[in-house]
C-alpha cells in the first residue's frame, strides 16, 4: 500500500488481496535491505494472463526493478498461456514494447462526481443471477474471469446493476467498488449498445455525491459526451498492450474491472 499511495493509484487492501487469492504464486516483490522496494502481479483467465500493480519505490528506480520483476513475471507465465496482456501508462509503453509488447487499443480514464439523486432497487444475486451474470461477462471478455468476478460480487460495497431485454435474458451488468481516492465502477458489460447509456445512469444512481473514475475501453461504442454530459472529464489514457496470440478487446466491455486486472 505504501508504493500504491507513492504512485497515486486508486487500489485498496482489499484489492491487493484480492488479487494474492487468485494467483498465490504469482505475485511478486522485489525486496532490498528487508524493505519491499518493488511489486507486480499476474492474473490468469485461462489462456489469457493479466499483469498489474508493476510499482518501484521512487527511491530505488532506475535500478532495473522493475524489468527484473517483469522478467519473474513472464517466466513464471511462460507455458501457461497463449496471451498476456497489460494496461501501461504513457511511460511504461516503451518499457513494456522491450519485453515483445506490441499496442493493442486504448482505454481513457473519466472522474467525476455522481450527482444523480435516484435510488435503484437493489438486485437479487441468487446463483442462477450471477451465472448469467459470469456466463455475460464470459462471452465479453473473450475469457473466463469467473473467479475475479465472484471475488468482486463477495467484495462489493453497491449493489450490482443488471439490465434485462425483453425476453428476461441479461443484457448487461455494472459493478462498483470503493477505492482509496475515488469510487471505481468496472466492469460494466453490455451486449447491446442501446443500453449502454442506462446501465451508467443506473449505477451513478447508487453513488450518489461521490466522486468516482470510471475506464472506458475506446474499442466499445460508448460516445464519451455521455460522460461530459455528467459533468465527467477525461483525466488520462491507459495504452493497452498484448504479447502472444489473440482478440483484441470485445465491444461488449465497456468499462474494464481495473488496470490490474483488465
Amino acid at each position: 500500500m505504501r508504493l500504491k499511495e507513492a504512485a497515486g493509484w486508486n487500489q485498496t487492501e482489499a484489492d491487493w488481496r484480492r488479487l494474492l487469492l487468485l494467483q498465490p504464486n504469482g505475485c511478486f516483490a522485489a525486496v532490498k535491505d528487508g524493505r519491499v522496494v518493488g511489486t507486480t502481479t499476474t492474473t490468469i483467465y485461462d489462456e489469457l494472463a493479466w499483469i498489474g500493480m508493476v510499482l518501484v519505490d521512487p527511491q530505488h528506480r532506475r535500478q532495473g526493478i522493475a524489468a527484473k520483476l517483469m522478467n519473474v513475471a513472464l517466466e513464471y507465465l511462460n507455458g501457461k498461456v497463449g496471451t498476456i496482456k497489460l494496461d501501461a501508462t504513457a511511460s511504461g509503453q516503451p518499457v513494456y514494447k522491450k519485453f515483445g509488447f506490441a499496442v493493442e487499443s486504448a482505454v481513457e480514464r473519466w472522474a467525476g462526481t455522481a450527482n444523480s439523486m435516484d435510488r435503484e432497487t437493489q438486485a437479487v444475486m441468487d446463483h442462477e443471477t450471477v451465472r448469467e451474470l459470469l456466463n455475460l461477462d464470459r462471452l465479453a471478455f473473450n475469457a473466463d474471469r469467473s473467479e475475479l468476478v465472484q471475488a468482486m460480487l463477495d467484495d462489493a460495497c453497491f449493489s450490482p446493476v443488471l439490465i434485462r431485454a425483453a425476453d428476461g435474458a441479461l443484457s448487461g451488468y455494472a459493478l462498483a467498488r470503493s477505492g482509496t481516492r475515488k469510487t471505481y465502477i468496472g466492469p460494466v458489460i453490455a451486449n447491446d449498445p442501446h443500453v449502454i447509456e442506462i446501465l451508467l445512469d443506473r449505477i451513478l444512481s447508487q453513488l450518489s455525491r461521490r466522486d468516482v473514475y470510471i475506464d472506458i475501453n475506446r474499442e466499445c461504442v460508448v460516445d464519451t459526451s455521455f460522460l461530459s454530459d455528467r459533468g465527467f472529464v477525461k483525466e488520462r489514457d491507459f495504452i493497452r498492450m498484448a504479447k502472444g496470440r489473440g482478440q483484441k478487446t470485445s465491444p461488449l466491455v465497456v468499462a474494464i474491472a481495473g488496470p490490474e486486472v483488465g
